[in-house]
């Protein structure tokens, strides 16, 4: 029995010097890794701190939209930063938010760039499928209607007739439009794509007039076979279509205009019935009953001999 006692003590010490060292490697274990993530944090902070991490210049930006890389100039009209600036300062969700505020840009993805400093921007660009002409004022004049005295000694000069003011000549202003009935400036869009092609579709009226009813009107004459030229929206109880074939009247702008446009569809084998300068326009203010206003022809009698 002395025996078997001895050899369990025996073993019972090899295993509390087994348990000490492993608990001691995994004392130093800790250690090394405590000491390892400390030094690769202060290497990382004395690396982020470097001068080499500075926006200096907005060469050290590259904006794109799609496949095309824009130009210095462009990016510095559309992106106002201050210079040098740390580059982990920077906010590239502020700076996505500001660009999508220009008219001219639907959607924008700021990311840093660490080799080299810098910041890569992607842009997505509203695309215009309208050309927009917003007329001026009327003008108006203001002239001197009171009789003149008859007394010459009283008499005074009487100036002309003057235009008011307040309703000077204005040139039109020319914007374009895109099918969600967005504005952008001209000259924004031309910046971005100077040799960018402009729609063919024009489209008259203040933007007040039309926007409600845009998106829908666009739409319908967008799945067209007949050609729309030109939308007047000047009349708010009367919109006007200049087509291939003629002016097309449809009163006031209301749920009816897809079926008013399908009708006009309907009718685009009238120029096989009506010489072009018989028709003076069509009228589809009501789709159930369209009619063709055809221009009446004067005949002059010729005197007799």
């Amino acid at each position: 029995m002395a025996g078997i006692v001895s050899i369990s003590r025996k073993d019972l010490a090899q295993r509390r010097k087994k348990l000490r060292r492993q608990r001691q490697m995994k004392i130093i274990q800790t250690i090394w890794r405590t000491l390892a993530v400390s030094g690769l944090a202060g290497g990382l902070l004395w690396l982020i701190i470097q001068p080499m991490w500075v926006l200096k210049a907005p060469t050290q930006i590259v904006m794109t939209s799609g496949h095309q890389l824009l130009s210095e100039q462009t990016i510095q009209s559309l992106l106002v930063l201050s210079y040098p600036q740390s580059l982990w300062r920077i906010e590239p969700s502020a700076i996505a938010e500001t660009l999508e505020q220009q008219p001219a840009i639907a959607k924008a993805t700021v990311s840093r760039r660490l080799f080299p400093p810098g910041l890569v921007i992607e842009i997505q660009e509203r695309f215009p499928v309208a050309i927009t002409h917003t007329l001026p004022l009327s003008e108006t004049t203001t002239c001197n209607t009171q009789p003149q005295s008859s007394d010459k000694s009283a008499a005074k000069p009487t100036p002309p007739c003057l235009q008011n003011s307040s309703s000077q000549r204005k040139q039109t202003d020319v914007a374009l439009l895109d099918a969600s009935g967005a504005l952008i400036p001209l000259e924004k869009y031309t910046s971005l794509n100077p040799t960018g092609k402009l729609p063919s579709l024009k489209v008259v009226g203040s933007p007040e007039q039309y926007r409600p009813y845009w998106t829908q009107i666009y739409q319908a004459i967008s799945q067209s076979s007949v050609k729309v030229i030109e939308i007047d929206c000047q009349d708010p109880t009367n919109l006007i279509l200049k087509t291939e074939l003629g002016n097309v009247h449809l009163g006031v702008p209301n749920a009816q205009l897809p079926q008013k446009i399908k009708v006009l569809v309907q009718m685009r084998h009238l120029p096989a019935k009506f010489n072009p300068g018989q028709i003076a326009y069509i009228d589809l203010k009501n789709p159930d009953s369209p009619l063709v206003q055809v221009n009446q022809i004067k005949r002059i009698n010729s005197p007799d001999p």
